[in-house]
Order: C-alpha cells, then structure tokens, then sequence
C-alpha cells in the first residue's frame, strides 16, 4: 500500500516537473526570440535598450531556455 503510495506520488511530482519545465522554456525561448529580433518587428520597448545588452540577454535566455527544455524532455527527477 505505501509503496504504491509513493510511486503515484513520484509520477505526479515528474509530470508536474515536466510540465513547468517545458513551460518555462517556451517562456524564455520567447523572451530570448522577442530580444534578438524585436528590431526587425519595431518593437519600441525593445529597440530603445544597447544593442550589446539585448544581445547578450538574447544569447543568455536562448541558452538557459535550452537547458530547461533539455531538463523538461529528459525528465531525470
């Protein structure tokens, strides 16, 4: 009985990892698209902040986003 406690217990906890992993990613992905060609699509916000810093941003975001979408698909918890 509570073995089969923790193992729902553990599917539930990875699904739920999982999930806002891959989320989270999806998120920083955007932010990282919205930071690198927010230029080409006008974005005023956007265009007013140093080239070099929404480049790097972009470079940052783009790498940490990979990583949680790696985490997210590899699902090792």
């Amino acid at each position: 009985m509570e073995r089969n406690y923790r193992d729902k217990q553990h599917k539930s906890y990875t699904l739920m990892r999982r999930t806002y992993d891959i989320t989270m990613a999806i998120l920083i992905l955007g932010l990282a698209v919205v930071m690198a060609f927010g230029e080409h699509w006008h974005i005023e916000r956007i265009t007013n902040i140093d080239k070099l810093l929404r480049y790097l941003m972009a470079g940052i975001s783009f790498l940490y986003g990979g990583f949680r979408l790696y985490r997210g698909i590899k699902a090792e918890y």
